[in-house]
């Protein structure tokens, strides 16, 4: 193949993010779950033939850096054929947490016997099982979190596992919904590979794979220019959880980013040992937050691949809380930890430099579940939902507002959605005004969000900066933490950041989340 035309790879590039874009429409279109259809918390993207991620779509972060993990668990598990697809939702084989399950298919085309690349989406699913509906309660370990899936064929020369299928089925309280939401991933892979299969029938194998290790190594070039644009040296910051939802003692998260040249050092050492309950990250979740830093401090014209991470080593101690031992639970460990981890990385960067870090976000994803018998419909349910706060300030601009942030980029469930699918009301949703940061750019404010439910209900909340407020930097002042309640007969009761507990009919609950950090001082 002849030097490379920077326009062609171009060309390629929106070619191969195409697939991964179409395989997202495709499955949000056909899914049954609001969780997915109206919130969007799914992500797909495009391997090479050794796996090495090609493309994403702007999905969820925290899916993306961790998901070529999982597929090359499930490649190097799974003797995958041209009819073949492979299932996983193990955090120890790259997943994050129980509830995102993966679906990898591999493309052939031609006739030498070897794979294209590979489609994989990961989706969060509303309820895998475990000892709460929605799957997202505090837990000791792994099994009480719902069915975990390791590697295996869910679709085996073109025919559906149906005994596998039933197993999964078995575990959760909704069946229908997962499997319509299991097909709807299936739909999206199948999509993903007509579309592979396509490019390379217009442009032949040879110059697809030549553009796809192109790609790769040109963002590994960008990656490697932008590093040597720091200062060398150790840029250490620590920050902590609230708390791990059983005791009550902050949990500290440590980072050390070491800038070397063209190359730099994540290092976790002297973060909190595991806990026993849920707020362990998976090792897949310290490189997600990781990879999500580094590539957001690159600007949106940069192809997001595998190359990006070929110059960043993530050094996570085993038995620690971003690198936990099985069979160590891990729900909160994906949505709250990594919101964290994100944390102390910008704040150690913010060291070097500090023009182009932003305050603290919210920090937190504020996950409520709430689920049980929808006897108006007859039949169970489970609610999941994560929910917006403050963003935080830059040198350049204020926070925004009402958003999700950082390891989190899903919508909100529309009040009529949420309604018309489950014995739920809202009553009251609108920003916070105020929480966010003083300084000369202010935080971006948080929301409130009243849900009411109809039916007696078990819930779960996942949360933090209830203690620990978002930091505000350069002067500017913190956000303000998030607060969670009931409001049950008149009386509100005030609740833990995280906690599961018993709901009656006309119960509410309130969700006032964090505002973002300021920055700056105030203007005088």
């Amino acid at each position: 193949m002849s030097a490379v035309d920077p326009v062609r790879l171009e060309v390629f590039r929106h070619l191969f993010a195409s697939v991964a874009e179409e395989m997202g429409a495709v499955l949000r279109r056909s899914a049954f779950s609001p969780n997915i259809k109206e919130r969007r918390d799914y992500s797909c993207a495009l391997f090479d033939p050794a796996a090495e991620m090609v493309a994403l779509a702007a999905h969820i972060p925290v899916h993306l850096g961790s998901m070529p993990l999982s597929v090359a668990a499930c490649v190097e598990a799974l003797e995958l054929g041209p009819d073949d697809v492979g299932i996983l939702n193990d955090p120890y084989r790259g997943g994050t947490h129980l509830p995102d399950i993966t679906v990898v298919a591999p493309v052939f085309g031609g006739s030498n016997g070897r794979p294209l690349g590979y489609v994989a989406n990961r989706a969060h699913h509303a309820d895998v099982g475990g000892a709460t509906p929605g799957s997202m309660g505090l837990a000791a370990e792994l099994s009480e979190e719902g069915v975990v899936i390791p590697p295996r064929h869910l679709v085996k020369d073109g025919a559906l596992q149906q005994p596998l299928l039933d197993e999964i089925l078995e575990s959760v309280r909704t069946p229908e919904e997962r499997a319509g939401d299991l097909r709807a991933q299936l739909a999206s892979v199948r999509r993903g590979g007509r579309r592979l299969r396509e490019m390379a029938d217009r442009y032949g194998r040879r110059e697809l794979e030549h553009h796809m290790r192109e790609l790769a190594d040109y963002s590994e070039r960008v990656a490697r220019a932008f590093l040597a644009s720091l200062p060398d040296g150790r840029y250490e910051f620590e920050d902590a959880l609230d708390d791990d939802g059983v005791g009550e003692e902050p949990v500290p998260i440590a980072v050390t980013v070491v800038i070397d040249g063209e190359e730099a050092e994540i290092d976790f050492t002297g973060t909190s040992p595991q806990r026993p309950s849920s707020v362990n990250a998976p090792f897949a979740v310290a490189v997600s937050a990781s990879f999500y830093v580094f590539r957001a401090l690159l600007g949106e014209d940069v192809p997001s691949n595998g190359g990006l991470l070929r110059p960043i080593r993530v050094k996570a101690p085993e038995g620690t809380l971003v690198n936990p031992r099985p069979p160590a639970a891990v729900a909160a460990g994906n949505v709250e930890t990594s919101q964290r981890i994100t944390d102390v990385i910008l704040g150690a960067l913010a060291r070097a430099i500090p023009d182009r870090i932003p305050a603290a976000s919210q920090g937190t994803m504020n996950n409520v579940t709430v689920g049980g018998w929808d006897s108006s419909r007859n039949r169970p349910y489970a609610y999941y939902e994560t929910i917006a706060g403050g963003a935080g300030a830059s040198r350049h601009v204020d926070g925004a507002t009402a958003t999700h942030t950082h390891m989190t980029n899903t919508l909100n469930t529309p009040a009529e959605a949420l309604e018309y699918a489950y014995p739920l009301r809202i009553l009251r949703y609108e920003i916070r005004r105020g929480s966010g940061g003083i300084g000369r750019h202010r935080g971006g404010d948080g929301i409130r969000r009243d849900i009411q439910v109809l039916q007696p209900a078990r819930a779960c909340i996942l949360s933090d900066r209830r203690r620990t407020a978002p930091y505000g930097l350069s002067g500017g002042e913190d956000g303000k933490i998030g607060r969670n309640a009931i409001l049950r007969d008149g009386v509100e009761m005030e609740i833990p950041g995280k906690a599961c507990f018993d709901l009656l009919a006309g119960d509410v609950i309130e969700i006032h989340t964090p505002g973002g950090g300021g920055h700056g001082p105030d203007a005088p």
